[in-house]
């Protein structure tokens, strides 16, 4: 088959897995056990039927209101499942093409890359919309991500010196603001979140994740100023842009190093 069909077969597989990250998400955040039965209307708790549960279409089939109570449905739901689905697909036209993969990696062993970055990418997914909605990073999610990286690096063939510190070093950045600031400035989720980004990405990579996060962290913040949507003593959770910041430097990392160094190069 061509690569455009395993692409949507593999986009399609995403939107489902975007579906599961949304019941996640807030099951999380309830308490509730992530298998305890069919998902039901927050408002009315009516079980939604099983047309409904069909993603991305069926929210846009009954105009993102309960069928029960009229009640208005998040549009989280939908753009959630749309956005893990052209994840999913764009991480794996990437590893089929072998485009911007790490040094230590064989061509030959493209699946398991794609394997590491969806897995990785479902934790910064879900890292991204808890710390969006409710401004704290579990170690529930920032753990399994570090066993995952790390695991899979070195089974891929990576130095296991270099992503443990990298790792260190990323984690311990964060650690430091902790005590400066006695917690004010971030919190022990982002030291967590910062090993991650060590044991996926290495330093170098990790380092560009990071310029990356705290440019569009800027960014946001001015625009929400500037729309008088937040004020200068107003926090940003910064969790959902070093989620952003990790999954942009996995994909193209190589593409804005390789611009950066050669725009400065002399």
């Amino acid at each position: 088959m061509p690569l455009w069909v395993y692409t949507l077969i593999i986009s399609l597989l995403g939107i489902v897995f975007g579906s599961f990250i949304n019941v996640i998400v807030f099951r999380t955040k309830t308490k509730d056990a992530w298998w305890s039965g069919r998902s039901k209307c927050r408002a009315c708790l009516q079980p939604v039927a099983l047309l409904d549960l069909v993603p991305v279409i069926s929210y846009f089939a009954i105009r993102g209101r309960c069928r029960h109570c009229q009640s208005v449905i998040s549009a989280q739901y939908p753009i959630v499942e749309a956005v893990t689905g052209l994840l999913f697909g764009l991480l794996f036209v990437r590893a089929a093409l072998f485009f911007g993969m790490p040094e230590f990696v064989a061509a030959s062993a493209w699946i398991s890359l794609f394997l590491r970055d969806v897995l990785i990418a479902v934790f910064l997914m879900i890292i991204f919309i808890y710390d969006f909605r409710y401004g704290y990073i579990l170690d529930r999610f920032t753990i399994p991500a570090m066993v995952i990286a790390l695991a899979f690096n070195l089974a891929l063939g990576a130095d296991p010196l270099e992503y443990l510190l990298a790792g260190l070093m990323i984690g311990g950045f964060f650690a430091v603001q902790y005590v400066i600031s006695k917690g004010t400035w971030i919190g022990g989720g982002d030291i967590r979140l910062g090993i991650v980004m060590g044991f996926y990405l290495g330093l170098e990579h990790g380092v560009l994740a990071l310029f990356l996060s705290y440019l569009l962290g800027a960014i946001v913040g001015l625009v929400l100023i500037a729309t008088k949507k937040r004020s200068m003593k107003s926090s940003v959770p910064f969790g959902t842009f070093l989620a952003l910041g990790t999954m942009v430097a996995a994909v193209f990392g190589d593409v804005l190093l390789n611009w950066y160094l050669g725009y400065f190069s002399f």
